[in-house]
């Protein structure tokens, strides 16, 4: 399945179908209660909530940013405990950017399960198509989860350290452009980027309607911010691992297939003050 996005009216349909699996990832970074509390309020009829924090992180983990992406093991363990199966067709969604249900999206790919989307639009294109919602939070049986994460796809420290001069590589930070330069920081204790990192703003990926571009037009954009670099030679990452999934996802909509995460991101990198920083555009 190549797919990596479903559409409201696509989902609707399927609705009742006993493989579909429907997550929940609303979150706030300001208030990371709030997706939650959304969620106990209303959310997609089936859905399971999967927290950012507590569900998709591993906060023991130091130094590696402010979402830690957990141990395999750890991730087995929630997916035991929601019910996870190999044959499930999952659909994943936030409140409407996609930047949280990417993260996700990426961590099922990552385990290997290629039937995962995430609902073009999220809950607010299916609020605003008054499609059925509910308060009903389902019961889950647990399962035996063995898994792990596809180290390929993920990129480390002394690997971001090499690539930062390796022309035939690009390191693309999903952050925007004020915090890429250095000019403003909200939420790590650095300003500033990865020397040799390019800036690709998430939201870039969307267009005014809040759903994401087409695959022509994601693949005419990022062919032009990558040039000759084959999207394999591409590592994304943002501030802490989140909405650098966005980006990966986007470019698998376009069909640039391959790219990998640095997972710990600025806030990992700037834990430890020896590493290099730069501002301004480049």
């Amino acid at each position: 399945m190549n797919e990596v996005l479903i559409s409201v009216d696509e989902l609707r349909a399927r609705l009742g179908d006993p493989r579909l699996r429907i997550a929940d990832v609303r979150f706030d970074l300001a208030d990371p209660a709030k997706g939650e509390a959304g969620y106990r309020s209303a959310h997609l009829p089936g859905a399971i909530y999967a927290h950012l924090d507590r569900d998709l992180s591993d906060h023991d983990r130091a130094g590696l940013g402010r979402h830690p992406l957990p141990a395999s093991a750890t991730f087995a363990r929630w997916l035991s405990r929601i019910g996870y199966a190999p044959e499930q067709s999952w659909v994943v969604y936030d409140d409407g950017n996609g930047s949280f249900a990417a993260r996700l999206w990426w961590m099922l790919r990552t385990i290997g399960h290629r039937d995962v989307r995430v609902l073009d639009g999220g809950f607010t294109a299916w609020v605003a198509a008054n499609a059925p919602l509910t308060d009903a939070v389902p019961a889950c049986m647990s399962t035996s989860v063995e898994l792990v994460f596809d180290e390929t796809a993920i990129a480390g420290f002394d690997e971001v350290e090499a690539l930062r001069s390796d022309p035939s590589q690009r390191l693309v930070d999903a952050r925007a452009t004020p915090r890429f330069r250095g000019e403003v920081e909200p939420l790590d204790p650095v300003a500033g980027h990865v020397p040799g990192a390019i800036n690709r703003p998430f939201a870039d990926n969307l267009g005014a309607d809040g759903r994401f571009k087409s695959p022509a037009a994601l693949r005419a954009e990022w062919s032009q911010l990558l040039g000759d670099v084959a999207p394999t030679r591409v590592v994304h990452m943002c501030g802490s691992g989140v909405t650098a999934c966005h980006n990966l996802l986007a470019m698998e909509h376009a069909g640039l297939a391959g790219s990998r995460l640095f997972p710990p991101s600025w806030s990992g990198w700037v834990s430890d003050r020896s590493r290099a920083v730069a501002t301004g555009e480049t």
